[in-house]
């Protein structure tokens, strides 16, 4: 069962997307800001990171830097979720750390399917 961290602090948000990825067949982690979302994956090593990128604490785009400086944690594929859905931020988010970018509201099965794809690069990479 492939492991994804989902760190969120909106609470309508996570329940959302814990609930349907849990029905999909995911074990999901949850982390509400962004260093209890490093911490998390130091420590559970998921298969992918679903990650907001307005974070109390610790924002996301700190946290994916500190995620790919982390060698136990710099191949674990990261997909941005943020509301930041102007030009350039897809970018900004990609330079941060982020190995794809999904702009709210969240499309669930778009998501689905970037998940998928994250999946699939993590087993050819492993």
């Amino acid at each position: 069962m492939p492991k994804i961290l989902l760190v969120e602090d909106h609470e309508e948000i996570w329940d959302f997307l814990s609930r349907r990825l849990k029905r999909r067949g995911y074990e999901v982690i949850l982390a509400h800001d962004g260093e209890a979302g490093v911490r998390q994956a130091r420590a559970a090593q998921p298969d992918v990171i679903l990650l907001d990128m307005n974070l109390p604490v610790l924002d996301g785009w700190s946290a994916a830097r500190a995620l790919k400086a982390g060698a136990e944690t710099r191949a674990i594929p990261i997909i941005a979720l943020t509301a930041h859905a102007m030009s350039g931020d897809r970018d900004k988010a990609i330079q941060a750390g982020c190995d794809d970018y999904h702009p709210k509201p969240v499309d669930f099965s778009k998501l689905l399917s970037q998940i998928s794809a994250a999946l699939g690069e993590t087993a050819q990479a492993g």
